[in-house]
C-alpha cells in the first residue's frame, strides 16, 4: 500500500511539473505580413504631401518634422518627462491601506500559570471573537527618504535634459545628412538627362561602327580602336550614372518618403559660394558652450555631484513619522475604532561604515566626468578645425573645377562647329562631350561638397539649424524658420 502511495505521488509531482512547462509556437507568416501592412502605412501616416518642387529647406522641415529617428528621440522625450513625473512621487509618504475578514476555526483562548507554584491560575478565557472584520489605514513618512528621493528627482530631471541634447544631436545631424543629400540629388537632376542622351549617341555610335565592320569597310584595326573607344566612354558613363542615381533614394529615406516617388528638386540658377563671416575664436566658443556632447557632460556633472550628496545623507539618522486609523468588529473591545501617531528615530549602523566608500566611488565618478569632458572638448575643437579646413579646400576646389569646366564646354562648342565642318568624325566630338559632361560632374560634386562642408562647420560648432521660438511645427513653419536661420549664419550671427 505504501508502495502505492509514492508511485501516485511521483505521478502527481510529474504532472504538475509538465504542467508548468513553458512552450512557445513560432509566429505565423501571415501576422509578419500584416505587421508589415502596418507598419508601411503608419510610417508615412499624416504627412503632408508634396506640392510642388522640393526646395532645400521643405526638405530639411520634412526630415525635422517626418524622420523616423527624429520622431524616436520625440518619443524618448516624452518618455523621459513621465519618469520626472513618477520620480516626484517619490517624495510623497507611504500610505498603506488593509481591510478584510479575518475567521478561525476555533476560539482564540489562554490561561494563566503562577510562576511560583507552577499551578493554574486562571481558567482558559477568551477576548476575541472568532470571525472579525479589521481595516488600517497607515501613513509614514521618513524625512531622510524624502531627502534621497528629492536628490533622485533632480537626477532624473537632468537625465530629462540629457535627452533633449541628444535629440538636439539628432537634429543637427539629420539636417546636415539632408544638405549634402539635397545638393548631390541636384547635381543628379542635372546630369542625369545629359548622361543618358550620351550613352543614346555613343550606343547608335557603336551599332554603326559594327554594321560597318561586318560590311568589311574600312580598316578593321582601325573599326576596332573605335569600337573600343566607344565602349570605354560608355562605361566611363554608366559609372557617372551609378554615383548619382542613387542620391534621390537616400533623399527621399532621410526626409521619410515613399521610395519610389517621383521627387523634382527646386534646383536654383547659379553657384551661390558661401563665405564664412564668422572668426575661428568666436566658432571656438560657440562649440565649447554649445555643442550637445559638452552639455550632456555637464548635466552628467551634476547627476555624479548629486549622487555624492546622497551617500552623505545615508549617513544621517532618519526621522519617521507615523499616523494611522484602525477598526476592528471583535465585540470584546471597548473601543472598536482607534487611531495611533508616533515619532520615531531610525539609523542603519552599516550606511556609517559603507558611506566613506560609496562617497568615494561618487566623487572619483566627478573626477571622470571632468576628465571625460575635457578630452571631449579637445576631440570637438579637432573636429571644427577639420571642418574649417575642409571648407576652405572645397572652396579652392570648386573655383578649380569650375573654370575645368567651362573651358571643357567652350571645347565642345568648337568640336561641335567642326563636326558640322566635317572637319573631325563622331568618336572626337562624343570624347569632347563626355570630357565636358565629366567636368561638369566634377563641378557639381564639388559645389555640394562646399555646400556640405559650409554647413558642416555650423555643425562642428553646436549651432541650432533651428531657432528656438517656432511657433509651430508645420513644415511652411520650419522651412520658413530654417531658412531665416541659415541667412543668419551667412551674416556671421551664430548665437
Amino acid at each position: 500500500m505504501k508502495k502505492h502511495t509514492t508511485l501516485l505521488g511521483v505521478s502527481l509531482l510529474a504532472l504538475a511539473v509538465s504542467g508548468c512547462a513553458v512552450t512557445t509556437q513560432p509566429i505565423d507568416r501571415s501576422v509578419s505580413e500584416q505587421r508589415a501592412r502596418d507598419d508601411l502605412q503608419a510610417m508615412f501616416k499624416d504627412q503632408e504631401p508634396l506640392s510642388g518642387p522640393l526646395t532645400l529647406h521643405d526638405a530639411m522641415a520634412r526630415a525635422v518634422k517626418y524622420n523616423l529617428e527624429s520622431r524616436l528621440k520625440v518619443m524618448e522625450e516624452a518618455l523621459s518627462r513621465r519618469q520626472l513625473d513618477l520620480a516626484t512621487f517619490d517624495m510623497l509618504p507611504r500610505m498603506a491601506l488593509e481591510a478584510g475578514y479575518v475567521g478561525r476555526n476555533n476560539r482564540s483562548a489562554s490561561s494563566s500559570q503562577s510562576v511560583l507554584t507552577n499551578t493554574q491560575s486562571l481558567e482558559p478565557s477568551t477576548s476575541q471573537d472568532r470571525d472579525r472584520d479589521v481595516a488600517d489605514l497607515t501613513m509614514v513618512w521618513n524625512v531622510l527618504d524624502f531627502g534621497v528621493s528629492y536628490v533622485s528627482a533632480k537626477q532624473q530631471a537632468d537625465q530629462r535634459l540629457i535627452v533633449q541634447e541628444r535629440r538636439r544631436k539628432v537634429v543637427q545631424t539629420i539636417i546636415q545628412d539632408v544638405r549634402s543629400a539635397y545638393w548631390r540629388a541636384v547635381a543628379a537632376q542635372r546630369l542625369l538627362d545629359r548622361i543618358d542622351s550620351l550613352m543614346a549617341r555613343v550606343d547608335s555610335a557603336r551599332k554603326d561602327s559594327q554594321q560597318m565592320s561586318q560590311q568589311r569597310i574600312g580598316d578593321p584595326v582601325q573599326a576596332l580602336g573605335y569600337q573600343r573607344a566607344l565602349i570605354e566612354a560608355s562605361r566611363q558613363l554608366e559609372e557617372q550614372r551609378r554615383a548619382l542615381s542613387l542620391a534621390k533614394t537616400e533623399l527621399a529615406t532621410l526626409i521619410n518618403l515613399p521610395l519610389g516617388t517621383e521627387l523634382t528638386l527646386a534646383a536654383p540658377e547659379g553657384y551661390d559660394v558661401p563665405d564664412l563671416k564668422v572668426g575661428i575664436e568666436q566658432l571656438e566658443q560657440q562649440a565649447l558652450a554649445s555643442r550637445p556632447e559638452l552639455r550632456e557632460q555637464d548635466y552628467q556633472a551634476r547627476i555624479s555631484a548629486a549622487e555624492t550628496r546622497k551617500a552623505m545623507l545615508r549617513l544621517l539618522p532618519g526621522l519617521e513619522f507615523s499616523a494611522g486609523g484602525h477598526y476592528d468588529s471583535n465585540s470584546f473591545l471597548v473601543n472598536n475604532r482607534w487611531a495611533d501617531y508616533g515619532v520615531k528615530v531610525t539609523w542603519n549602523l552599516f550606511n556609517v561604515l559603507s558611506a566613506p566608500a560609496a562617497i568615494d566611488v561618487a566623487k572619483a565618478g566627478e573626477n571622470v566626468n571632468v576628465a571625460r569632458r575635457q578630452a571631449m572638448s579637445m576631440a570637438i575643437l579637432a573636429q571644427l578645425y577639420v571642418a574649417n579646413a575642409n571648407y576652405n579646400e572645397a572652396r579652392r576646389q570648386f573655383v578649380t573645377t569650375q573654370e575645368l569646366a567651362s573651358l571643357d564646354n567652350q571645347i565642345v562648342g568648337q568640336l561641335r562647329n567642326r563636326r558640322q565642318a566635317q572637319g573631325i568624325g563622331d568618336l572626337e566630338l562624343i570624347q569632347g562631350e563626355l570630357n565636358a559632361l565629366q567636368a561638369d560632374l566634377r563641378r557639381d560634386l564639388a559645389y555640394a561638397e562646399l555646400r556640405n562642408s559650409y554647413g558642416q562647420v555650423f555643425a562642428s560648432a553646436g549651432v541650432d539649424p533651428l531657432p528656438s521660438n517656432a511657433p509651430d511645427t508645420k513644415l511652411a513653419t520650419l522651412a520658413n524658420g530654417l531658412a531665416e536661420k541659415e541667412r543668419q549664419l551667412d551674416s556671421g550671427n551664430v548665437q
